[in-house]
């Protein structure tokens, strides 16, 4: 199982060129329709595959976690994904994969690990309504393999959020304070995770700016078009009308760093900063945004620092700065 995931650190060099590997595995039959269903989870997230180790239940804790492991002296929560989608529940599941999120490890119960599989971003297509509303918003992409087996791309953030207490407290949002005038910035935002998409929104909402939001790198290609297009119509700058984008990393059909080189290489849309947002928060990861000419790199689910992140961008604020407004400004963006 180890020569799974030989030579992990050169798969880094795929991000950028909207490639991904992902590693398939099953859950076990899905009891609502008899079938064996592959799922698939980004290798870049995954640390090690191995044998479950025991593992050791703790009071109060969701249903789908089956408790800690101890991983070379640090305790790893371990969530049973079979449990969480509601499929083979009577599978054994002693094979865990163990991921690393935003500097948190878990570890996920599968029944069992099957290849790794190298495609193109292009290839990953969102969800259709019909598998949405029957995954209950877990899959973020399908793709569908030469031997004609649906691969779904679960939304790990999701369950994070849901079994581990991933995301952050409504409190957090209430330290955020509005920009002043904030109704004339406008922020295009895109992530293919709908719990990322949330807490996106409940930041933004709390500086109390505009904003539109897509599912992934491509959907906010168009819009940005589709904006620019018009600002152009009528003689207007891009960067008067969108103040900021911001962007996931991993996302189907256009990863962020193909969204990032088209946003840094188009004339019209110069001046307006691209602040990139992942739960791969490695410096190799933000060395690779800084490269395609990403002005800032976000970790995921820490909202007051994006906010305090945005708050600088969108007002053109310096460290030095004392103010929150910049000097001379009267004119919306």
């Amino acid at each position: 199982m180890s020569d799974l995931l030989q030579n992990i650190d050169a798969r880094t060099r795929l991000a950028g060129t909207n490639k991904l590997e992902i590693l398939l595995f099953t859950l076990g039959e899905d009891q609502r329709t008899k079938r064996r269903e592959t799922f698939g989870i980004n290798v870049f997230k995954v640390r090690e595959v191995m044998r479950t180790p025991e593992i050791t239940a703790a009071p109060e804790m969701p249903p789908a976690v089956e408790g800690m492991v101890s991983l070379r002296g640090v305790l790893v929560p371990v969530v049973d994904l079979a449990k969480y989608v509601g499929v083979g529940q009577e599978a054994a599941r002693d094979i865990m994969i163990v991921t690393e999120y935003n500097g948190h490890t878990q570890g996920f119960l599968v029944e069992a690990v099957d290849t790794i599989l190298r495609l193109d971003w292009s290839q990953m297509r969102v969800p259709p309504d019909m598998l949405t509303a029957h995954m209950g918003g877990l899959v973020t992409a399908v793709t569908e393999l030469t031997d004609n087996r649906l691969v779904m791309l679960l939304d790990v953030e999701k369950v994070l959020s849901e079994t581990t207490h991933y995301d952050n407290d409504a409190v957090v949002f209430k330290e955020i304070k509005p920009i002043v005038d904030a109704e004339q910035y406008t922020v295009v935002f895109a992530d293919d995770s709908s719990v990322a998409r949330k807490q996106i929104m409940q930041t933004l909402d709390s500086l109390g700016v505009k904003y539109v939001g897509a599912v992934n790198g491509r959907k906010a290609w168009e819009e940005l078009t589709k904006i620019a297009d018009s600002a152009t119509a009528g003689g207007h700058k891009v960067s008067e009308v969108v103040s900021l984008v911001l962007t996931d990393v991993e996302m189907p059909e256009m990863d962020g760093y193909i969204l990032t080189r088209h946003i840094k290489s188009d004339p019209r849309f110069e001046g307006i900063p691209v602040i990139m947002h992942s739960s791969l928060s490695g410096m190799s990861n933000q060395q690779l945004g800084l490269s395609v000419g990403v002005d800032e790199y976000v970790p995921k689910f820490e909202p007051l620092r994006l906010s305090q992140t945005l708050r600088r961008l969108i007002l053109g604020i310096t460290d030095e700065s004392p103010a929150e407004e910049p000097p001379g400004k009267t004119e919306a963006r």
